[in-house]
Protein backbone atom coordinates (compact mmCIF):
# COMPACT_ATOMS: atom_id res chain seq x y z
CA UNK A 1 0.00 0.00 0.00
CA UNK A 2 1.33 3.61 -0.85
CA UNK A 3 2.17 5.78 1.98
CA UNK A 4 2.60 9.70 1.61
CA UNK A 5 6.20 9.03 2.28
CA UNK A 6 5.98 7.22 -1.08
CA UNK A 7 5.64 10.79 -2.68
CA UNK A 8 8.98 12.81 -1.12
CA UNK A 9 10.63 14.01 -4.83
CA UNK A 10 14.02 14.65 -5.06
CA UNK A 11 13.56 15.68 -9.10
CA UNK A 12 14.97 19.06 -8.21
CA UNK A 13 18.21 19.77 -5.84
CA UNK A 14 17.16 21.91 -2.70
CA UNK A 15 19.07 25.44 -3.49
CA UNK A 16 22.47 26.52 -1.99
CA UNK A 17 22.36 29.60 0.42
CA UNK A 18 25.14 30.66 -1.72
CA UNK A 19 23.89 30.63 -4.92
CA UNK A 20 22.88 33.71 -7.18
CA UNK A 21 19.89 35.24 -7.49
CA UNK A 22 20.17 35.73 -10.62
CA UNK A 23 20.60 31.99 -11.17
CA UNK A 24 17.65 31.44 -9.22
CA UNK A 25 15.55 33.28 -11.31
CA UNK A 26 16.34 31.32 -14.05
CA UNK A 27 15.48 27.89 -11.96
CA UNK A 28 12.19 29.16 -11.37
CA UNK A 29 11.62 30.14 -14.72
CA UNK A 30 11.73 26.52 -15.87
CA UNK A 31 10.01 24.98 -13.11
CA UNK A 32 6.12 25.44 -11.70
CA UNK A 33 6.78 25.84 -7.85
CA UNK A 34 5.64 28.80 -6.06
CA UNK A 35 8.48 28.53 -3.50
CA UNK A 36 11.19 26.32 -3.29
CA UNK A 37 14.03 24.85 -0.47
CA UNK A 38 17.08 26.31 0.54
CA UNK A 39 19.97 24.77 2.47
CA UNK A 40 22.87 26.33 3.90
CA UNK A 41 25.64 24.18 4.41
CA UNK A 42 23.80 20.96 4.07
CA UNK A 43 20.77 22.53 6.51
CA UNK A 44 17.34 23.32 5.92
CA UNK A 45 16.73 27.14 6.60
CA UNK A 46 13.33 27.72 5.19
CA UNK A 47 11.79 28.55 1.68
CA UNK A 48 12.16 31.21 -0.83
CA UNK A 49 9.72 32.46 -2.58
CA UNK A 50 9.20 32.51 -6.67
CA UNK A 51 7.28 35.93 -6.55
CA UNK A 52 9.91 37.27 -3.86
CA UNK A 53 13.09 36.13 -5.96
CA UNK A 54 11.67 38.55 -9.19
CA UNK A 55 12.14 41.67 -7.40
CA UNK A 56 16.00 40.45 -5.69
CA UNK A 57 18.84 42.01 -7.44
CA UNK A 58 20.47 39.90 -10.00
CA UNK A 59 23.81 40.11 -8.36
CA UNK A 60 23.30 39.51 -4.17
CA UNK A 61 23.26 35.52 -2.77
CA UNK A 62 20.31 33.95 -1.92
CA UNK A 63 21.74 34.31 1.91
CA UNK A 64 21.44 38.24 1.68
CA UNK A 65 17.98 37.60 1.46
CA UNK A 66 17.37 35.36 4.55
CA UNK A 67 15.54 37.57 6.31
CA UNK A 68 12.72 36.77 3.50
CA UNK A 69 13.00 32.93 3.74
CA UNK A 70 9.55 31.46 4.82
CA UNK A 71 10.55 28.71 7.64
CA UNK A 72 7.17 25.75 7.05
CA UNK A 73 8.03 22.23 6.39
CA UNK A 74 6.74 19.00 6.96
CA UNK A 75 8.00 15.73 9.18
CA UNK A 76 8.32 12.59 7.53
CA UNK A 77 6.13 11.03 10.56
CA UNK A 78 2.67 13.50 9.29
CA UNK A 79 -0.21 12.03 8.18
CA UNK A 80 -1.63 13.10 5.27
CA UNK A 81 -4.11 15.47 6.46
CA UNK A 82 -1.36 17.31 8.84
CA UNK A 83 0.67 17.89 5.43
CA UNK A 84 -2.20 19.64 3.36
CA UNK A 85 -2.29 21.65 6.21
CA UNK A 86 1.06 23.14 5.59
CA UNK A 87 -0.36 23.54 2.21
CA UNK A 88 -3.26 25.27 2.75
CA UNK A 89 -1.41 27.92 5.59
CA UNK A 90 1.54 28.55 3.87
CA UNK A 91 0.24 28.80 0.04
CA UNK A 92 2.78 26.88 -1.60
CA UNK A 93 2.69 24.09 -4.19
CA UNK A 94 5.71 22.71 -2.59
CA UNK A 95 6.49 21.88 1.01
CA UNK A 96 9.91 20.57 1.94
CA UNK A 97 9.97 17.26 4.58
CA UNK A 98 12.39 16.78 7.21
CA UNK A 99 12.83 13.56 9.31
CA UNK A 100 13.28 14.03 13.26
CA UNK A 101 16.77 15.30 12.94
CA UNK A 102 15.72 17.97 11.19
CA UNK A 103 17.62 16.06 7.83
CA UNK A 104 16.24 17.49 4.79
CA UNK A 105 14.45 14.77 2.58
CA UNK A 106 13.48 16.44 -0.43
CA UNK A 107 9.90 17.67 -1.16
CA UNK A 108 6.33 17.20 -1.40
CA UNK A 109 4.15 18.54 -4.36
CA UNK A 110 0.91 19.82 -3.77
CA UNK A 111 -0.48 17.85 -7.20
CA UNK A 112 1.16 14.49 -5.35
CA UNK A 113 -0.96 15.46 -2.25
CA UNK A 114 -4.05 15.72 -3.44
CA UNK A 115 -3.67 12.88 -5.65
CA UNK A 116 -3.06 10.71 -2.43
CA UNK A 117 -5.72 12.17 -0.56
CA UNK A 118 -8.19 11.06 -3.27
CA UNK A 119 -6.89 7.54 -2.83
CA UNK A 120 -7.13 7.10 0.21
CA UNK A 121 -10.22 4.88 1.91
CA UNK A 122 -11.33 7.96 3.39
CA UNK A 123 -12.75 9.52 0.42
CA UNK A 124 -12.63 6.12 -1.87
CA UNK A 125 -15.11 3.69 0.09
CA UNK A 126 -18.74 4.12 0.34
CA UNK A 127 -19.49 4.84 4.10
CA UNK A 128 -21.19 7.50 6.53
CA UNK A 129 -19.25 9.99 8.61
CA UNK A 130 -19.86 10.78 12.09
CA UNK A 131 -18.27 14.21 14.34
CA UNK A 132 -18.35 13.27 17.91
CA UNK A 133 -16.74 15.21 20.67
CA UNK A 134 -15.72 14.81 24.50
CA UNK A 135 -13.39 16.25 26.88
CA UNK A 136 -9.54 16.53 25.76
CA UNK A 137 -8.91 14.55 29.43
CA UNK A 138 -11.38 11.82 28.62
CA UNK A 139 -11.88 11.09 24.72
CA UNK A 140 -9.50 8.02 24.06
CA UNK A 141 -9.01 6.85 19.81
CA UNK A 142 -8.86 2.70 20.88
CA UNK A 143 -11.88 3.60 22.72
CA UNK A 144 -13.48 5.08 20.10
CA UNK A 145 -12.26 2.09 17.45
CA UNK A 146 -13.50 -0.66 19.97
CA UNK A 147 -17.34 1.33 19.86
CA UNK A 148 -17.35 0.79 16.06
CA UNK A 149 -15.58 -2.88 15.82
CA UNK A 150 -18.53 -3.89 18.99
CA UNK A 151 -21.40 -2.74 16.81
CA UNK A 152 -19.83 -4.49 13.46
CA UNK A 153 -18.47 -0.69 11.96
CA UNK A 154 -15.46 -1.05 9.65
CA UNK A 155 -13.20 2.06 10.72
CA UNK A 156 -12.56 3.79 7.21
CA UNK A 157 -10.75 6.68 8.88
CA UNK A 158 -10.66 9.20 12.22
CA UNK A 159 -8.94 12.27 12.20
CA UNK A 160 -8.97 15.01 15.19
CA UNK A 161 -10.69 18.00 13.34
CA UNK A 162 -11.33 20.54 16.11
CA UNK A 163 -9.26 20.91 19.71
CA UNK A 164 -9.04 23.13 22.20
CA UNK A 165 -7.40 22.83 25.68
CA UNK A 166 -11.35 21.74 27.17
CA UNK A 167 -12.44 19.27 24.41
CA UNK A 168 -11.49 17.39 20.76
CA UNK A 169 -13.66 16.90 18.09
CA UNK A 170 -13.17 13.83 16.29
CA UNK A 171 -14.16 12.90 12.69
CA UNK A 172 -14.93 9.15 11.99
CA UNK A 173 -15.68 7.51 8.66
CA UNK A 174 -17.47 4.07 8.96
CA UNK A 175 -18.16 1.66 6.62
CA UNK A 176 -20.65 -1.40 7.35
CA UNK A 177 -22.81 -2.03 10.96
CA UNK A 178 -25.54 -0.32 11.84
CA UNK A 179 -25.14 3.81 12.06
CA UNK A 180 -27.75 4.35 14.78
CA UNK A 181 -26.37 1.48 17.27
CA UNK A 182 -22.68 3.04 16.55
CA UNK A 183 -24.66 6.85 17.63
CA UNK A 184 -26.30 5.66 20.26
CA UNK A 185 -23.12 3.53 22.32
CA UNK A 186 -21.28 6.83 21.50
CA UNK A 187 -23.75 8.40 23.85
CA UNK A 188 -23.29 6.25 26.12
CA UNK A 189 -20.03 6.94 26.65
CA UNK A 190 -20.60 10.57 26.97
CA UNK A 191 -19.60 11.43 23.57
CA UNK A 192 -21.84 13.98 22.09
CA UNK A 193 -22.82 13.85 18.43
CA UNK A 194 -21.47 17.04 16.57
CA UNK A 195 -23.15 15.60 13.25
CA UNK A 196 -24.04 12.94 11.27
CA UNK A 197 -23.64 13.11 7.45
CA UNK A 198 -24.72 10.71 4.58
CA UNK A 199 -21.39 10.13 1.93
CA UNK A 200 -23.36 12.09 -0.54
CA UNK A 201 -23.78 15.44 1.68
CA UNK A 202 -20.17 15.33 3.46
CA UNK A 203 -17.96 13.70 1.12
CA UNK A 204 -18.87 15.61 -1.91
CA UNK A 205 -17.83 18.14 -0.07
CA UNK A 206 -14.76 17.73 1.27
CA UNK A 207 -13.57 16.89 -2.60
CA UNK A 208 -15.28 20.12 -3.63
CA UNK A 209 -12.85 22.08 -1.06
CA UNK A 210 -9.92 19.80 -2.08
CA UNK A 211 -9.92 20.36 -5.86
CA UNK A 212 -10.30 23.76 -4.85
CA UNK A 213 -7.45 24.38 -2.98
CA UNK A 214 -5.64 22.36 -6.15
CA UNK A 215 -6.43 24.59 -8.43
CA UNK A 216 -6.41 27.74 -5.95
CA UNK A 217 -2.97 26.87 -4.68
CA UNK A 218 -1.71 26.46 -8.39
CA UNK A 219 -3.24 29.95 -9.66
Amino acid sequence: MTEIIDYINNDDKAIDGQQTIEALQEFFIDVPYSHFAVLNEGTYIGCIAAADVETFDTDKKVMDYKYALEGFFARDTMIWLDVLEVFAKNHTNIVPVLNQENAYLGYYELEDIVKFFHETPFLKEQGGIIVVKKSASEYSMSQITQIIESNNGKLLGLFISEADLESVQVTIKIALGGMNDIIQTFRRYNYEIVSEHNEDNYLNNLKERSEYLDKYLNM
